[in-house]
């Protein structure tokens, strides 16, 4: 049985016979997480932009060189996740994306890599905002497909301004390229069949962490695993469950089902479906792992009779908008004795820069963490001996304590894969207590754990979420109002 993909190449490919002339097509987006509870802001240096041949040629693009219409690039920004991006930053990145969008001109069609949770100091709702501006520039013809990360945000603007939408369907995401693909295909179909497809939007008031809403286990692993069948029905091009982002302050933040397709009757009853399930599974989500506080997590650690546990930092996650320079879990580390542990890692620059002034051998006294966001929690003091720096990428590794090994880096990242760890010289399966700052842990890491346990501890994507501090703009949703009613309904495109 052919699947989607091949069945809307097949189609294209078809259409290509045809004397007609390639179409035109765009790609280029800004993708970034924010949460509203962080007190740093993201600015231009923590974006990584690709732009113009740079872009063409980077390896996560690639497979846009497989379709018969060429992809015209213009600018595509990432940042880690972390807090809302300054005002002026983001007008800086949409500006240049405009204008090499301007010089384009005429388009048939573009593709956004986007993410869908970014939010812009100031300004609610700012992937409508990118949309709508972009939409004002290449008229109302040109088809607009996004690609989205499963924690991605919906709202009236985003679906009046884009034509279709994909959204990751696994968490861990492994899908990302699959996701780009299906976007990339309802996009080429379209044009080369002269399709104008509609989006039939279900929001679900259900905000829930990625830690809970995992499709490695039920009800998430039963939830994603429908939907490919559901693309294969006829008029529907493709089928998105997404969470949400629930450390966003914004009234879009809410979990929802999203179809795309040319078959109204059909999406709307999909989309009805998916909704339905998503609240009746609601009590349902739960944490993967054993989670507890960060004392009992460094205790149980400690007392496996296994290695190497690998404990989660969960509420200062770089990868889910943490500020990742948090150092409670090292203090406890440090006064429960633990010994043979990395900890990977705290960003800190100050204690980094340090270190290579010093070198590799040198013992001083450093003051660990808390220096991204000093309001929110304290350093740690302690004797420490620098053992790697290395050599690419200012990162430092110091013994501190009874042998725990702490990973300092001079900007916030995360450390989720084998590499991560062998760059500087160590093989994490050596380690009986493994730390890192995360919330369900990567696809790397996982296998490895022996056992897992995730601490609940508090940073700006607290897993604790009935107790958030209180909110303005987010509309009523469960776990927050424990007894809502809801109906489901669908929103379509005007």
């Amino acid at each position: 049985m052919l699947t989607r993909r091949q069945i809307l190449q097949s189609a294209s490919s078809a259409l290509l016979l045809s004397p007609t002339a390639p179409k035109r097509i765009a790609f280029g987006g800004i993708g970034i997480e924010c949460s509203t509870y962080s007190r740093i802001r993201t600015k231009e240096e923590d974006f990584t932009i690709l732009r113009g041949a740079d872009l063409a040629k980077n390896e996560r693009f690639a497979f846009l060189k497989s379709y018969s219409h060429p992809f015209l690039p213009t600018i595509v920004a990432t940042a880690v996740p972390g807090g809302p991006v300054a005002a002026d930053t983001y007008e800086r990145i949409k500006a240049e994306f405009l204008k090499r969008i301007q010089e384009l001109l005429p388009l048939d069609g573009v593709f956004l890599p986007m993410h869908g949770a970014m939010f812009v100091d100031g300004m609610e709702d700012s992937e409508g905002d990118w949309y709508a501006s972009l939409r004002k520039l290449v008229g109302p013809k040109c088809l607009l497909s996004a690609s989205y990360d499963l924690h991605g945000n919906i709202s009236k603007r985003v679906i009046a301004n884009l034509n279709m939408l994909s959204a990751f369907r696994t968490a861990p995401h492994i899908d990302r390229e699959e996701t780009m693909r299906r976007s990339c295909d309802m996009l080429v179909y379209c044009l080369d069949q002269n399709v104008k497809p509609t989006m039939t939007w279900a929001p679900i008031p259900v905000l829930m962490p990625g830690e809970r809403t995992s499709t490695e286990w039920e009800p998430g692993k039963h939830l994603w695993a429908q939907l490919p069948g559901l693309n294969a029905q006829p008029g529907v091009l493709d089928v998105s469950l997404l969470v949400g982002y629930v450390w966003a302050d914004e009234p879009r933040s809410t979990a929802a089902a999203v179809v795309t397709g040319t078959a109204p009757a059909t999406m709307k009853t999909i989309a009805l479906s998916l909704a339905q399930q998503y609240w009746d599974a609601r009590k349902d989500f739960q944490f993967g792992t054993k989670t507890g506080t960060i004392a009992e997590c460094v205790k149980w650690s400690i007392d496996a009779p296994t290695h190497p546990a690998i404990l989660a930092d969960s509420g200062d996650n770089p990868t889910g908008g943490g500020t990742g320079d948090r150092a409670e879990v090292l203090q406890e580390l440090l006064r429960q004795n633990a010994s043979n542990v990395v900890f990977a890692g705290i960003a800190d620059k100050t204690a980094t820069d340090a270190c290579y002034k010093a070198g590799v051998g040198a013992t001083l006294t450093l003051s660990i963490g808390a220096t991204l966001d000093p309001l929110g929690s304290k350093p740690v003091r302690t004797q420490a001996k620098v053992v790697f720096l290395k050599k690419e990428e200012r990162e430092a590794v110091v013994e501190v304590g009874n042998g725990i090994k702490v990973v300092l880096t001079a900007k916030r990242r995360p450390y989720h894969d084998i590499i991560d760890f062998t760059s500087l010289g160590m093989q994490p399966a050596d380690f009986k207590i493994i730390v890192v700052k995360s919330g369900y842990l990567s696809p790397e890491l996982k296998p490895l754990a022996n056992p897992s346990v995730m601490a609940l501890s508090d940073g700006s994507i607290n897993q604790d979420l009935e107790h958030l501090p209180k909110n303005r703009l987010r509309k009523p949703s469960y776990p927050f109002v424990a007894d809502l009613k809801f109906k489901p309904f669908v929103l379509r495109q005007d």
